[in-house]
């Protein structure tokens, strides 16, 4: 299988692009390194069929052929960077989005996004029932990334039903474990920093 592999720099990105390498897949990482390290993903560069990109999604796609997979799982995600890198996210959210989704629609591929709990913003239900719609303040310090999360489940969806892309949406909680920086201010490394 050939996959695109968007944000593959980043803590949850390089372990998805590990383990698609180790089965013996086609890997192309794209990613800006905004915040992705390209630390996490060294030990893949002399790796058969693995090829890094360096190049932000945003920006559009450079022409890398057809892909079976394009998985986006581009985005700051750490809450201590949502106020300097707001605008960052919400790009990403949206205009990176959508140039994956157009990139999967032209080549045929099935489409997966990696989203997240905090589209439910400050939940009034527990637990969350995947359609339960949340409780989000657009405008808030957290909006950002809430709002660039569930414009992207939104594009996607529409991306199904208009252009019958197979998509994928994967909401991940809580996530830990090595490669994660440990002063990002996600609650399991909170709660390891300050223990």
């Amino acid at each position: 299988m050939r996959v695109l592999l968007a944000g593959g720099g980043g803590f949850i990105g390089s372990h998805l692009a590990d383990r698609l390498v180790l089965r013996g897949d086609e890997v192309v990482v794209v990613d800006s390194f905004v915040t992705g390290r390209r630390s996490n993903i060294r030990h893949l560069e002399d790796s058969p069929g693995f090829q890094l990109v360096e190049h932000d999604i945003v920006d559009g796609l450079p022409a890398m052929g057809a892909f079976d997979v394009v998985a986006n799982l581009a985005s700051p995600a750490s809450p201590d960077g949502f106020a300097s890198l707001s605008i960052e996210i919400l790009d990403a959210g949206s205009s990176g989005n959508k140039n994956l989704l157009d990139y999967a629609a032209d080549c045929g591929a099935r489409f997966l996004l990696a989203s997240t709990s905090e589209v439910y913003g400050d939940a009034l239900v527990h637990p969350q029932r995947e359609d339960y719609c949340g409780n989000v303040d657009p405008t808030g310090p957290r909006g950002c990334y809430d709002e660039a999360k569930r414009f992207a489940e939104a594009m996607t969806a529409a991306y199904s039903r208009r252009k019958g892309v197979d998509v994928r949406v994967a909401r991940i909680f809580n996530t830990y474990g090595e490669r994660m920086v440990p002063s990002d201010g996600r609650v399991v490394n909170s709660f390891v920093v300050q223990a």
